[in-house]
């Protein structure tokens, strides 16, 4: 079974700016209904789905907290008159890539490392046990989680989201595996530094330049480009792809 975009509900998590936001424009372009998860940034989330018009309506949430993201399920099916077929599990703890400001392994502390795991990992966990029995039901779902280049590339010291994201990896990939033979597909789009999100906005343009130089297309990815890559999962032509990494980051990274 396969749904045409401009037949999908699709759920984005930390949706409200950056990446998040980008994708939920790139789904709303393509005509489906989006349901923009927001956080903190209410105000940003609602002046994004008046953006998108109509079909774009904002949520609040907090991802960490099962019994939300709940009822974030709930209220979306009261709104839309169904439950998500689609779920992006893009929300980011509060983070800046800032290599010169991160913690080096000496001084991390195992709380920097859990606060991502919180969102990254047990965010991906409730969103997924939340939009599960519906997406059964219907013997359809697709879910796509957002990674990194940095678990092939380390190269700078981001141990706490690059160490998260790569759990989140591992977590796609058994997801895929239980949940395929119940029509659920389950892929991560993984991009390089952007440019530019909040998150990347205290980048050194320096970093911007080096990055460029070295990736095959001699420019840095931008949000909407990694967004495209999401609606790839989503459509019908991914129908048999599942527990997939792709890399979208000009080149960047291979494998």
């Amino acid at each position: 079974m396969s749904l045409a975009l401009n037949q999908q509900i699709v759920l984005v998590t930390g949706a409200s700016r950056g990446l998040g936001a980008a994708i939920a424009a790139a789904f709303a372009r393509e005509g489906a209904r989006v349901a923009i998860n927001y956080h903190q940034s209410k105000d940003k989330a609602d002046a994004l789905a008046a953006e998108l018009g109509p079909n774009a309506h904002a949520f609040g949430a907090d991802v960490r907290d099962p019994a939300a993201v709940r009822a974030m399920i709930s209220e979306i099916e009261t709104v839309f008159g169904a439950p998500p077929t689609t779920a992006v599990h893009n929300a980011l703890t509060d983070f800046s890539f800032n290599g010169d400001a991160r913690s080096k392994l000496d001084e991390m502390s195992w709380s920097e490392i859990s606060a991502q795991l919180d969102t990254a990992l047990k965010g991906a966990l409730n969103v997924i046990q939340a939009v599960r029995p519906a997406m059964e039901k219907a013997g359809f779902g697709r879910i796509v989680t957002i990674g990194t280049n940095l678990f092939q590339n380390p190269v700078v010291p981001y141990h706490d989201y690059t160490a998260a994201k790569a759990a989140l990896l591992s977590l796609t990939r058994t997801a895929a595996a239980e949940l395929g033979p119940v029509g659920i597909t389950v892929n991560m789009v993984s991009g390089g530094l952007l440019q530019t999100t909040d998150a990347s906005r205290a980048t050194p343009d320096a970093v911007f330049d080096i990055i460029a130089a070295n990736t095959p297309l001699r420019r840095v990815t931008t949000p909407e480009e990694a967004a495209d890559a999401v609606l790839f999962f989503a459509s019908p032509w991914a129908r048999s792809v599942t527990g997939q990494n792709l890399i979208v980051d000009g080149g960047l990274v291979y494998g």
